[in-house]
């Protein structure tokens, strides 16, 4: 486990336990949106470990997306809403996390025609998966 995976662990494994989720599956994530900082900022304002959006980090409780565990948090409460709303596909799952589950819905529940959704999905797939 890289080093600033294991700084998170414990942390990841406490929100995994919480919300019935997969910490590998929170890593891959993780690693994918961040690389595990948890200041990270991005272009389209997403904020902390799992680039979480305003937003959404307000509907799902938090108030301040650099703690990192209010951000684990929110995101991961936000993963188990998508996981009920694409009734378990992890494939549109991952693509809602990236691109917002309106995209996905427009796009016929499928995952949208976005390069970098479609890389993201395979990311995060492939690192959950154990295929580096």
């Amino acid at each position: 486990m890289p080093k600033a995976a294991s700084r998170w662990n414990p942390m990841i494994e406490q929100v995994a336990a919480e919300h019935g989720v997969d910490a590998r599956l929170l890593h891959a994530i993780v690693r994918v949106e961040s690389a595990y900082n948890h200041q990270a900022r991005s272009h389209a304002g997403a904020l902390g470990l799992m680039q979480v959006i305003p937003a959404t980090g307000k509907r799902f409780g938090a108030s301040d997306l650099f703690d990192p565990l209010q951000n684990l948090r929110a995101g991961t409460a936000y993963l188990v809403w998508l996981h009920r709303r694409f009734n378990g596909d992890l494939t549109l799952m991952l693509a809602a996390y990236n691109a917002g589950e309106g995209a996905v819905q427009r796009h016929g529940n499928r995952v949208p025609p976005f390069s970098e959704t479609r890389r993201y999905v395979e990311k995060v797939t492939a690192l959950y998966r154990g295929v580096h």
